[in-house]
């Protein structure tokens, strides 16, 4: 088979040639909190890799704390404490990648956002997770 020079140009099976392995996201809806904080949540896999990623805008003004959770077959979590700064520019804060076991329907990714991680009384300001909403809901 001949590889174009160009990726851009190639058919599908050619970039992956060329670029690697393809790199796939299963988010769930983005959500926002009435204090500010913007969130959507995805499981991603390439490869036999798998990871979490949540991407966030931060409109409160204040510093927060993020903990992302990837949780997949057979009890398995993984957790990253991710410090937000104040500001409204976009960010993304990602678990670090695993071997999968089974499918990457298996997995799932939740990120829950607060003001403080030493402040007991800090509220969750939001959550977001990887899973779609129920189509039929309730």
């Amino acid at each position: 088979m001949h590889v174009p020079d160009d990726p851009e140009k190639a058919p599908d099976a050619a970039v992956e040639a060329i670029l690697g392995r393809r790199t796939s996201e299963h988010c769930g809806p983005e959500v926002t909190s009435p204090a500010g904080v913007e969130a959507q949540t995805c499981v991603l896999t390439e490869g036999p890799d798998v990871w979490a990623r949540t991407y966030f805008r931060n409109g409160t003004g204040d510093e927060l704390m993020s903990v992302l959770s990837l949780m997949g077959p057979g009890d398995r979590t993984v957790r990253t404490h991710c410090a937000i700064e104040a500001g409204d520019e976009p960010a993304a804060c990602e678990t670090p990648r695993e071997k999968a076991l089974g499918e990457a329907d298996a997995y799932s990714a939740v990120a829950e956002f607060a003001r403080s991680v030493g402040d007991a009384d800090s509220p969750l300001l939001l959550r977001s997770g990887s899973n779609s909403p129920d189509a039929g809901g309730s």
